[in-house]
């Protein structure tokens, strides 16, 4: 496939990395680095989910059937329709910036989409990057921009409430959410960038009974222990030129420099490394994602554009795997125009409508009835 070599390398100059680590604030204290964007690509020995029950499912452009399941929220919660209101988890300093649309009237269950930061990054920032929250309004779906912890502000990786904070703030903000609006909970699904992608795996593997599908955006994982209650849809996306997690694995210098020197710290260009389109790294986590999902082991391979690649796998119709590689695609938001700005420090950033993407990958699913 002449536009997809299994060998390509990339020079890219990454100038501005400091305005990221400068720029996306703060919140809560405390953490650990293990929720950084660290080394994360070995894919583990995998286990296939349990699946004594199917996931309401249907094929690439429909939506998925079934009845709504309406949230406790539903029939005494007042209409509303807010773009990113700060709102603070109760009994608690944690916070998420929400957004309703116009279709909740209180009574119509609508879904809910939770979209994750990136290490650094901040609620606020990424609330520019994804552009989640008027597409969101568009689309008659709700969404959350949670804000992590620590500094620089992040997402744990572990597994489980007792050793992930991270973890444990989700469910309460669920809880709450489902309470305070009318949401249809078999419609709960996750995305987020980098930090914020390995946050979303995290959620496939620990909340299955809860997300009905995940789309992480430059850092697809899955954790050695990563023991799903159902096979979970996902959508993967990572470009073959980025240059902080790279492609096949490792993590470029400029964000270890940021990391260890903070902003400030001279800019360092970092040449990358050769790409194996099918090799190890993040392309190797989706495997193994597809592997627990009961997937065929070989993809095939579509053309979506002449720098997108679209991988499918041969899997049970509730356990669909698919990952969009983006040829010459940097540390960035598909589509996004704040990405395009920054291109200086992520990379470069294709054209295409990452936001779309997930979102007609999300319809399609909806969790077990």
């Amino acid at each position: 496939m002449n536009r997809f070599p299994r060998r390509l390398g990339t020079a890219v100059a990454i100038s501005s990395l400091v305005l990221l680590a400068s720029c996306g604030g703060s919140g809560g204290s405390g953490g650990s680095s293990e929720g950084a964007d660290n080394d994360p690509t070995p894919s583990s020995t995998t286990a296939p989910a349990t699946q004594e029950t199917k996931t309401d499912a249907v094929g690439p452009g429909e939506a998925a059937t079934g009845e709504a399941v309406a949230s406790a929220g539903c029939g005494r919660t007042e209409v509303r329709s807010v773009v990113e209101e700060k709102t603070f988890v109760d009994d608690s300093d944690r916070w998420y910036l929400l957004t309703t649309p116009l279709a909740h009237d209180g009574e119509t269950p609508v879904p809910l989409v939770l979209d994750f930061h990136g290490l650094s990054e901040g609620a606020v920032v990424h609330s520019q990057m994804s552009a989640m929250a008027p597409f969101a309004e568009d689309n008659d779906f709700a969404v959350i921009m949670p804000e992590g912890m620590g500094t620089p502000v992040r997402w744990e990786i572990g597994l489980t409430p007792d050793e992930n904070p991270d973890l444990q703030y989700t469910i309460d903000l669920l809880d709450q959410v489902e309470n305070q609006l009318c949401i249809d909970t078999s419609r709960i699904y996750s995305t987020g960038l980098s930090n914020g992608a390995f946050f979303s795996s995290v959620l496939g593997c620990s909340l299955s009974d809860r997300i009905a599908a995940i789309a992480p955006i430059a850092g697809v994982l899955f954790p050695e222990s990563c023991t799903p209650e159902r096979a979970v849809p996902m959508l993967g996306f990572h470009g073959t030129a980025d240059p902080i997690l790279f492609y096949n694995g490792g993590v470029g210098t400029r964000l270890s420099e940021v990391l260890t020197n903070g902003p400030g710290a001279e800019t360092t260009e970092a040449e990358l490394p050769e790409v194996d389109i099918n090799g190890e790294g993040y392309p190797a986590n989706v495997r193994a994602w597809a592997d627990a999902n009961g997937c065929e082991p070989d993809p095939t391979g579509e053309e979506l554009t002449d720098t997108v690649l679209r991988q499918t796998w041969d899997c049970p119709a509730e356990g669909t795997v698919e990952f969009l590689v983006l040829d010459g695609g940097g540390h960035s938001w598909p589509g996004s125009e704040f990405s395009k700005a920054i291109e200086d420090i992520v990379g470069p950033t294709d054209d295409l409508d990452a936001n779309a993407e997930l979102w007609a990958f999300f319809q399609r699913f909806r969790l077990p009835t």
